[in-house]
């Protein structure tokens, strides 16, 4: 295929939009999951069919960083959001996933809490993303999302804090324990990707102002 001399600038932020959406609809069915939803199955089975249009969005991207030979924004910068994306929603997944091996009978308030900040946190993405396109300022966005995030950090504490609290565990609180460690860990890498994206969208903001 040609080279195109010319870059289709809203191509790339059209794709990094629709990712975000695949995202935010994502963390929207892992949060029903979390607040106890009686479509529980049917939620997991969104966001597997998310991911899988996740990874088709990430290829697209891929194949046209390599045909495009002029980009709106530097290239690693446009690889860099679209593995960051990626990510994200791979996180989710693997959340999903945990949570519905481990069957729990419910979600714990930390970990119910986290999830909930995640979403808000990929929305403002979605927000810092269409500010990047128009380049606009993302001060206001990257406050709130590091808002999201410090919070976040107290409640995997807090979270962890909790599972540990026993003086005389038995097997089964032993076990009970790590099934949630495992959890809390991807909520928290979930939670420190998309901080990493915000920072690397500030720097492009500002980069291209």
């Amino acid at each position: 295929m040609p080279f195109r001399l010319l870059p289709k600038s809203s191509k790339f932020f059209d794709y990094f939009r629709e990712q975000n959406r695949i995202i935010t609809e994502a963390a929207s069915a892992l949060g029903a999951i979390a607040q106890g939803s009686a479509e529980r199955e049917a939620q997991y089975h969104l966001i597997n069919r998310l991911e899988s249009e996740g990874d088709a969005i990430n290829r697209a991207i891929s194949h046209e960083l390599s045909s495009t030979f002029i980009t709106p924004i530097d290239r690693e910068d446009i690889h860099d959001i679209n593995v960051a994306q990626e990510m994200i929603l791979n996180h989710i997944q693997a959340i999903t996933s945990r949570v519905g091996v481990y069957e729990f009978p419910h979600i714990r308030f930390p970990a119910k809490r986290m999830i909930s900040n995640l979403k808000a946190m990929v929305t403002e993405i979605g927000s810092m993303l269409a500010n990047m396109s128009g380049k606009k300022e993302v001060s206001q966005n990257i406050k709130q999302v590091k808002d999201l995030k410090n919070e976040c950090e107290m409640l995997l504490l807090s979270g962890l804090a909790e599972l540990y609290d026993n003086q005389e565990p038995d097997n089964a609180a032993i076990l009970e324990a790590m099934k949630w460690t495992h959890v809390y860990d991807r909520i928290d890498k979930a939670v420190m990707r998309t901080w990493g994206l915000a920072k690397s969208i500030e720097g492009i903001v500002i980069k291209n102002a």
